[in-house]
């Protein structure tokens, strides 16, 4: 459907469908360690590090991967690729 916006001038919008791209597999080396999980050699993608750190939680948040649960904090390091979750409780 087509909206009109009241800017300076007015201006006709149209809504179009937008696709996203797929997304990007990689592989991660991870030391577990009581509630802290270690993960290493995460690859350079082309996304802000909060995305990465989001990605990151969501991932072993997943209770079908093996394991998982609540998360108490996600740090992230770019320049060396490398990450360490903490859970809530050890497992």
């Amino acid at each position: 459907q087509k909206h009109h916006v009241r800017l300076e001038e007015t201006a006709e919008l149209k809504v179009m469908p937008f696709t996203l791209g797929m997304g990007v597999r990689f592989e991660l080396r991870v030391t577990v360690s009581g509630k802290k999980i270690h993960v290493s050699e995460i690859p350079e993608l082309p996304i802000p590090e909060d995305w990465v750190r989001d990605k990151l939680e969501l991932n072993f948040y997943r209770t079908e991967q093996g394991g998982g649960g609540e998360i108490e904090e996600v740090t992230y390091d770019k320049q060396s690729r490398r990450a360490v979750i903490t859970f809530l409780t050890p497992g």
